[in-house]
Protein backbone atom coordinates (compact mmCIF):
# COMPACT_ATOMS: atom_id res chain seq x y z
CA UNK A 1 0.00 0.00 0.00
CA UNK A 2 2.62 2.57 0.76
CA UNK A 3 4.64 1.71 -2.36
CA UNK A 4 1.24 2.51 -4.62
CA UNK A 5 0.91 5.82 -2.76
CA UNK A 6 4.44 6.85 -3.15
CA UNK A 7 4.11 5.93 -7.02
CA UNK A 8 1.02 8.11 -6.71
CA UNK A 9 2.51 10.67 -5.27
CA UNK A 10 5.30 11.02 -7.86
CA UNK A 11 3.13 10.81 -10.80
CA UNK A 12 0.81 13.74 -9.13
CA UNK A 13 3.91 15.68 -8.53
CA UNK A 14 4.88 15.02 -12.48
CA UNK A 15 1.77 16.02 -13.32
CA UNK A 16 1.98 19.21 -11.22
CA UNK A 17 5.59 20.41 -12.92
CA UNK A 18 4.03 19.51 -16.25
CA UNK A 19 0.95 21.59 -15.57
CA UNK A 20 2.68 24.79 -14.10
CA UNK A 21 5.38 24.52 -17.25
CA UNK A 22 2.57 24.48 -19.71
CA UNK A 23 0.71 27.45 -18.19
CA UNK A 24 4.13 29.39 -17.73
CA UNK A 25 4.73 28.92 -21.51
CA UNK A 26 1.52 29.81 -22.42
CA UNK A 27 1.90 32.91 -20.79
CA UNK A 28 5.05 33.97 -21.92
CA UNK A 29 3.74 34.05 -25.76
CA UNK A 30 0.26 35.72 -24.51
CA UNK A 31 -0.88 38.93 -24.38
CA UNK A 32 0.64 41.68 -21.93
CA UNK A 33 -1.06 44.16 -20.41
CA UNK A 34 -1.42 46.82 -22.42
CA UNK A 35 -3.29 44.21 -24.95
CA UNK A 36 -0.28 43.40 -27.50
CA UNK A 37 1.40 40.57 -27.69
CA UNK A 38 5.33 39.24 -26.52
CA UNK A 39 5.88 38.20 -30.33
CA UNK A 40 4.92 41.65 -31.30
CA UNK A 41 7.40 43.00 -29.21
CA UNK A 42 10.04 41.05 -29.55
CA UNK A 43 13.51 40.52 -30.41
CA UNK A 44 16.31 38.04 -31.69
CA UNK A 45 19.30 37.27 -29.06
CA UNK A 46 22.25 34.83 -30.49
CA UNK A 47 23.63 32.23 -27.99
CA UNK A 48 24.98 29.70 -27.55
CA UNK A 49 21.84 27.71 -28.02
CA UNK A 50 20.97 29.65 -31.02
CA UNK A 51 18.76 32.31 -31.58
CA UNK A 52 16.02 32.64 -29.14
CA UNK A 53 13.29 35.86 -29.28
CA UNK A 54 12.73 37.55 -26.60
CA UNK A 55 10.99 40.64 -25.22
CA UNK A 56 12.14 44.31 -26.23
CA UNK A 57 11.32 45.45 -22.46
CA UNK A 58 11.00 41.84 -20.46
CA UNK A 59 9.15 42.59 -17.06
CA UNK A 60 9.84 39.39 -15.22
CA UNK A 61 13.23 38.43 -15.09
CA UNK A 62 14.91 35.03 -13.70
CA UNK A 63 18.58 34.93 -13.11
CA UNK A 64 20.27 31.31 -12.09
CA UNK A 65 23.63 32.75 -11.44
CA UNK A 66 25.33 35.53 -9.17
CA UNK A 67 26.87 36.70 -12.44
CA UNK A 68 23.20 37.19 -14.14
CA UNK A 69 21.87 38.88 -10.93
CA UNK A 70 25.35 41.31 -10.76
CA UNK A 71 24.03 42.45 -14.48
CA UNK A 72 20.30 42.56 -13.98
CA UNK A 73 20.69 44.77 -11.12
CA UNK A 74 23.75 46.84 -12.37
CA UNK A 75 21.46 47.41 -15.79
CA UNK A 76 18.69 48.77 -13.78
CA UNK A 77 16.86 45.46 -13.42
CA UNK A 78 14.69 44.41 -10.67
CA UNK A 79 14.62 40.62 -11.53
CA UNK A 80 11.74 38.38 -10.16
CA UNK A 81 13.43 35.44 -8.89
CA UNK A 82 17.23 33.91 -8.58
CA UNK A 83 19.46 31.27 -7.32
CA UNK A 84 21.52 31.19 -4.20
CA UNK A 85 24.93 29.56 -3.29
CA UNK A 86 24.61 26.14 -2.31
CA UNK A 87 26.62 26.92 1.22
CA UNK A 88 24.71 29.67 1.77
CA UNK A 89 21.04 30.95 2.28
CA UNK A 90 20.11 34.78 0.86
CA UNK A 91 21.47 36.91 -1.90
CA UNK A 92 25.31 38.05 -1.69
CA UNK A 93 25.83 41.15 1.03
CA UNK A 94 27.47 42.93 -1.64
CA UNK A 95 24.26 43.90 -3.93
CA UNK A 96 21.78 46.39 -2.39
CA UNK A 97 19.75 44.65 0.32
CA UNK A 98 16.16 46.79 -1.03
CA UNK A 99 16.80 44.86 -4.10
CA UNK A 100 17.81 41.49 -3.40
CA UNK A 101 15.04 41.59 -0.40
CA UNK A 102 12.40 41.45 -3.38
CA UNK A 103 13.42 38.56 -4.69
CA UNK A 104 12.04 35.01 -4.49
CA UNK A 105 14.59 32.00 -3.88
CA UNK A 106 14.18 29.65 -6.94
CA UNK A 107 16.36 26.62 -5.67
CA UNK A 108 20.12 26.50 -5.73
CA UNK A 109 23.06 27.30 -8.43
CA UNK A 110 22.88 24.58 -11.15
CA UNK A 111 19.92 23.14 -9.19
CA UNK A 112 16.97 25.66 -9.52
CA UNK A 113 13.84 24.06 -8.54
CA UNK A 114 11.63 24.49 -12.18
CA UNK A 115 7.89 24.49 -10.05
CA UNK A 116 9.37 27.81 -8.20
CA UNK A 117 10.61 29.21 -11.56
CA UNK A 118 7.54 28.57 -13.65
CA UNK A 119 5.33 30.28 -10.65
CA UNK A 120 6.71 33.14 -10.84
CA UNK A 121 5.56 33.44 -14.91
CA UNK A 122 9.20 34.84 -15.98
CA UNK A 123 8.79 36.26 -19.75
CA UNK A 124 12.81 35.98 -19.27
CA UNK A 125 15.68 33.61 -17.60
CA UNK A 126 19.00 34.42 -18.19
CA UNK A 127 21.71 31.56 -17.57
CA UNK A 128 24.67 29.52 -18.69
CA UNK A 129 25.11 26.76 -20.38
CA UNK A 130 27.71 25.10 -18.21
CA UNK A 131 25.38 26.10 -14.88
CA UNK A 132 22.18 24.72 -16.57
CA UNK A 133 22.36 23.30 -20.08
CA UNK A 134 20.99 19.96 -19.73
CA UNK A 135 18.08 21.97 -18.37
CA UNK A 136 17.60 24.14 -21.47
CA UNK A 137 14.04 22.53 -22.94
CA UNK A 138 12.60 23.02 -19.79
CA UNK A 139 13.86 25.87 -18.78
CA UNK A 140 12.82 27.04 -22.66
CA UNK A 141 9.59 25.22 -21.92
CA UNK A 142 8.65 28.19 -19.30
CA UNK A 143 10.03 31.13 -20.61
CA UNK A 144 12.64 32.23 -23.32
CA UNK A 145 16.38 31.42 -21.97
CA UNK A 146 19.05 33.21 -23.15
CA UNK A 147 22.47 31.49 -22.08
CA UNK A 148 25.97 31.92 -22.18
CA UNK A 149 28.69 29.48 -22.68
CA UNK A 150 30.47 29.84 -19.66
CA UNK A 151 30.86 31.87 -15.84
CA UNK A 152 34.31 33.21 -14.73
CA UNK A 153 36.82 35.18 -17.31
CA UNK A 154 34.08 36.09 -19.80
CA UNK A 155 32.14 37.62 -17.35
CA UNK A 156 32.38 41.04 -19.61
CA UNK A 157 30.82 39.08 -23.30
CA UNK A 158 28.74 37.81 -21.01
CA UNK A 159 27.18 41.40 -19.66
CA UNK A 160 26.69 42.58 -23.05
CA UNK A 161 24.75 38.75 -23.94
CA UNK A 162 22.62 40.14 -20.98
CA UNK A 163 22.46 43.43 -21.69
CA UNK A 164 21.42 42.72 -25.16
CA UNK A 165 18.35 40.38 -23.64
CA UNK A 166 17.33 43.48 -21.11
CA UNK A 167 17.45 45.38 -23.92
CA UNK A 168 19.76 47.97 -21.95
CA UNK A 169 22.79 47.78 -24.21
CA UNK A 170 22.79 51.93 -23.79
CA UNK A 171 22.98 51.24 -20.31
CA UNK A 172 25.73 49.09 -20.50
CA UNK A 173 28.44 51.48 -22.53
CA UNK A 174 27.85 53.70 -19.67
CA UNK A 175 28.67 50.99 -17.34
CA UNK A 176 31.70 49.62 -19.00
CA UNK A 177 32.95 53.03 -19.54
CA UNK A 178 32.38 53.67 -15.95
CA UNK A 179 34.29 50.54 -14.94
CA UNK A 180 37.35 51.87 -17.39
CA UNK A 181 37.94 55.19 -15.88
CA UNK A 182 37.59 53.67 -12.46
CA UNK A 183 40.53 51.12 -13.29
CA UNK A 184 42.68 54.13 -14.39
CA UNK A 185 42.05 55.78 -11.29
CA UNK A 186 43.03 52.59 -9.02
CA UNK A 187 46.00 52.38 -10.94
CA UNK A 188 47.43 55.69 -10.34
CA UNK A 189 46.19 54.91 -6.54
CA UNK A 190 48.41 52.61 -6.28
CA UNK A 191 51.14 53.84 -7.83
CA UNK A 192 51.05 53.89 -11.56
CA UNK A 193 51.33 51.34 -14.01
CA UNK A 194 55.03 50.75 -13.68
CA UNK A 195 54.49 50.02 -10.50
CA UNK A 196 51.81 48.13 -10.46
CA UNK A 197 53.68 45.83 -13.35
CA UNK A 198 56.39 45.15 -10.44
CA UNK A 199 53.89 43.50 -7.78
CA UNK A 200 53.23 40.25 -7.92
CA UNK A 201 49.61 39.44 -6.45
CA UNK A 202 48.48 35.59 -5.97
CA UNK A 203 44.94 35.18 -4.45
CA UNK A 204 44.35 32.29 -2.80
CA UNK A 205 41.09 30.79 -2.01
CA UNK A 206 40.62 27.97 0.42
CA UNK A 207 37.82 25.75 0.10
CA UNK A 208 35.69 22.99 1.77
CA UNK A 209 36.24 19.73 0.97
CA UNK A 210 38.73 20.28 -2.02
CA UNK A 211 42.35 21.53 -2.09
CA UNK A 212 43.88 24.84 -1.59
CA UNK A 213 43.42 27.20 -5.01
CA UNK A 214 46.43 29.42 -6.09
CA UNK A 215 44.00 31.49 -8.51
CA UNK A 216 45.53 31.41 -12.40
CA UNK A 217 45.25 34.51 -14.96
CA UNK A 218 41.52 32.91 -16.80
CA UNK A 219 38.95 34.19 -14.15
CA UNK A 220 37.04 36.56 -12.88
CA UNK A 221 39.40 38.19 -10.47
CA UNK A 222 42.35 37.21 -12.99
CA UNK A 223 41.02 39.84 -15.38
CA UNK A 224 40.22 42.47 -12.64
CA UNK A 225 44.20 42.18 -11.70
CA UNK A 226 45.05 42.31 -15.27
CA UNK A 227 42.61 45.07 -15.98
CA UNK A 228 44.88 47.06 -13.54
CA UNK A 229 48.23 45.77 -15.12
CA UNK A 230 49.27 43.93 -12.05
CA UNK A 231 51.87 41.85 -12.18
CA UNK A 232 51.52 37.89 -11.60
CA UNK A 233 54.35 35.36 -9.87
CA UNK A 234 55.06 32.62 -12.53
CA UNK A 235 52.82 29.78 -10.68
CA UNK A 236 50.26 31.19 -11.92
CA UNK A 237 51.19 30.48 -15.75
CA UNK A 238 50.76 26.58 -13.99
CA UNK A 239 47.15 27.14 -13.18
CA UNK A 240 44.96 24.22 -14.98
CA UNK A 241 43.38 25.87 -18.06
CA UNK A 242 44.33 29.12 -16.92
CA UNK A 243 41.61 28.53 -14.23
CA UNK A 244 43.65 27.46 -10.50
CA UNK A 245 46.86 25.56 -9.26
CA UNK A 246 45.73 23.40 -6.97
CA UNK A 247 47.92 22.54 -3.90
CA UNK A 248 48.03 21.13 -0.36
CA UNK A 249 48.77 22.86 2.69
CA UNK A 250 52.30 21.03 2.66
CA UNK A 251 52.91 23.68 -0.40
CA UNK A 252 51.82 26.59 0.30
CA UNK A 253 54.75 28.50 -0.17
CA UNK A 254 54.00 28.00 -3.82
CA UNK A 255 52.01 30.91 -3.15
CA UNK A 256 54.43 33.56 -2.37
CA UNK A 257 54.18 36.90 -4.15
CA UNK A 258 54.14 40.48 -3.07
CA UNK A 259 50.91 40.62 -1.96
CA UNK A 260 48.12 37.99 -1.25
CA UNK A 261 44.54 37.85 -1.26
CA UNK A 262 42.55 34.92 0.52
CA UNK A 263 39.35 33.94 0.33
CA UNK A 264 37.16 31.17 1.77
CA UNK A 265 34.42 29.04 0.40
CA UNK A 266 32.65 26.77 3.56
CA UNK A 267 33.78 26.52 7.06
CA UNK A 268 37.37 27.94 7.45
CA UNK A 269 37.93 25.10 9.57
CA UNK A 270 36.99 22.69 7.61
CA UNK A 271 38.52 24.32 4.20
CA UNK A 272 41.97 24.39 6.25
CA UNK A 273 42.42 28.08 5.98
CA UNK A 274 42.49 28.28 9.99
CA UNK A 275 45.60 25.62 9.82
CA UNK A 276 47.09 26.46 6.64
CA UNK A 277 47.99 30.61 8.27
CA UNK A 278 48.88 29.72 11.46
CA UNK A 279 51.42 27.24 9.82
CA UNK A 280 54.99 28.31 9.42
CA UNK A 281 55.00 27.85 6.01
CA UNK A 282 52.40 31.07 5.55
CA UNK A 283 54.10 32.78 7.70
CA UNK A 284 57.19 32.65 5.18
CA UNK A 285 55.33 34.18 2.68
CA UNK A 286 56.49 36.98 1.53
CA UNK A 287 53.01 38.97 1.47
CA UNK A 288 52.65 37.49 5.50
CA UNK A 289 56.25 38.81 6.63
CA UNK A 290 55.53 42.31 5.07
CA UNK A 291 52.19 42.45 6.56
CA UNK A 292 50.58 42.26 2.75
CA UNK A 293 47.84 39.10 3.12
CA UNK A 294 44.51 40.24 2.95
CA UNK A 295 41.42 38.07 3.75
CA UNK A 296 38.67 39.74 1.47
CA UNK A 297 35.06 38.40 1.19
CA UNK A 298 34.53 35.38 -1.23
CA UNK A 299 31.27 35.72 -2.31
CA UNK A 300 31.80 39.74 -3.98
CA UNK A 301 35.68 38.75 -4.64
CA UNK A 302 35.19 35.04 -6.77
CA UNK A 303 31.28 34.57 -6.85
CA UNK A 304 29.93 38.27 -7.63
CA UNK A 305 31.21 38.15 -11.18
CA UNK A 306 30.17 41.20 -12.48
CA UNK A 307 30.53 45.30 -12.61
CA UNK A 308 28.84 46.03 -9.52
CA UNK A 309 31.20 43.47 -7.31
CA UNK A 310 33.98 44.58 -9.84
CA UNK A 311 33.21 48.47 -8.81
CA UNK A 312 33.40 47.03 -4.90
CA UNK A 313 36.84 44.74 -5.26
CA UNK A 314 38.54 47.87 -6.95
CA UNK A 315 37.64 49.92 -3.75
CA UNK A 316 38.81 47.67 -1.83
CA UNK A 317 41.83 46.79 -3.85
CA UNK A 318 43.16 50.65 -3.25
CA UNK A 319 41.83 50.87 0.02
CA UNK A 320 44.66 48.05 0.90
CA UNK A 321 47.02 49.17 -1.58
CA UNK A 322 47.06 52.85 -2.25
CA UNK A 323 50.29 54.46 -0.61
Amino acid sequence: MATVLRRRGLTLGALALTGALALAACGSSGSDSDGDTTDAATHTVKTVMGDVKVPVTPRRVVVLDTGELDSALTLGVQPVGATHSATEDGFPAYLPAEKTKKLTEVGEIANPSMETVASLKPDLILTSKVRDGDRYEQLSAIAPTVMTESTGSAWKENFQVHAEALGKQAEAKKVVAAYDAHVAKVTEAIGGKEKAAATDVNFVRFVEGADIRIYGKQNYIGSILADLGMGRPAITDKAKDGFSYDVSPEKIDLADADVVFTSTYGDPDKAGATKTMRSGLWKGLTASKNGKVFKVDDRLWIAGIGYTAAGQILDEFQSKLAG
